[in-house]
C-alpha cells in the first residue's frame, strides 16, 4: 500500500509527458496496467478519459518509444501537483 504522498507523487508522475512508466516502475513498483488503475481510482472520470488520451497520445510516456534527445523527465514549465489537483499560476 502506499501513502497518500506517494500517490500524489505517481500521480504527478504519471501527467508528466517526459515521466516514462518504467521510472514509476523503478522509483514505486508499480506496472503501467496499475498506474491506470490507481489513475482511473483516484482521478475524476472526466480527469482519467483526459490523462488517458494525452497518454495514448505520448510517445515519451515509454522508455523504449522516446528519442535519445530527451534527457530529462520533468518539464521546467510543469505544475505542481498538490492532493491529486493540477495547482494553478
Amino acid at each position: 500500500m502506499h501513502s497518500a504522498e506517494d500517490k500524489d507523487r505517481i500521480i504527478q508522475m504519471a501527467w508528466e509527458d517526459r515521466t516514462p512508466f518504467e521510472a514509476i516502475r523503478v522509483q514505486f513498483g508499480l506496472k503501467e496496467d496499475e498506474v491506470k488503475a490507481l489513475m482511473k481510482r483516484e482521478l475524476k472520470a472526466s480527469s482519467y478519459r483526459l490523462w488517458r488520451e494525452r497518454v495514448e497520445a505520448c510517445t515519451t510516456k515509454h522508455a523504449k518509444l522516446r528519442s535519445n534527445d530527451i534527457d530529462r523527465f520533468k518539464s521546467k514549465a510543469q505544475r505542481a501537483i498538490t492532493n491529486n489537483k493540477i495547482s494553478k499560476r
